[in-house]
């Protein structure tokens, strides 16, 4: 993690004219020469931060910058910690799949979902199954049935060359 990534123009590196200060405690001081304002931070021993650049005059505030980039980079850690990254896990069914075998696949997506991940379901065709894709669309529906009280269809299943896919996602609660 970097700490010295700057987006902030600080003390001698602004260099505007006149500026709107802002004091410490977040009282407005008006419009000031860019000078005046140096002199207000540093007689506080604080640095001058630009915070709105696009501003018309830039509005500047004294503050300690260091601390200031302290508690930046601790409240985008914090954010970082509190998402939670959908993931994707895949699920494959054969044409012809046997009921213990259906119901374990089933049972392994409820579990997926559970956890907050989609789930892809597919079924792939090889040689003569090619000629019958009813079986597979029922096969499909069969497990969006039985992952139903958990999961809802977010893609219905769909033949994409030789494989069918169905995407499950979890309920809204």
């Amino acid at each position: 993690m970097t700490i010295s990534k700057q987006e902030h123009s600080i003390n001698e590196e602004i260099k505007d004219k006149e500026v709107r200060l802002i004091d410490s405690d977040g009282s407005q001081l008006g419009i000031v020469s860019i000078e005046e304002a140096l002199k207000k931070a540093i007689a506080r021993d604080l640095d001058l931060v630009k915070i709105a650049p696009n501003a018309v005059p830039p509005v500047c505030k004294v503050m300690d910058y260091g601390k200031f980039r302290f508690e930046q980079a601790k409240r985008e850690k914090e954010a970082r910690k509190s998402q939670k990254v959908v993931e994707t896990k895949e699920i494959r069914l054969g044409l012809n799949i046997d009921v213990h075998d259906f119901n374990t696949k089933a049972k392994h997506a409820q579990r997926f979902i559970k956890d907050g991940d989609k789930v892809k379901v597919s079924i792939r065709f090889r040689g003569r199954e090619m000629g019958h894709p009813e079986i597979g669309l029922e096969t499909m529906n069969r497990f969006a049935e039985t992952c139903a009280e958990f999961s809802v269809v977010e893609k219905p299943a769909k033949m994409e060359g030789r494989n069918m896919l169905m995407f499950l996602a979890p309920k809204k609660n």
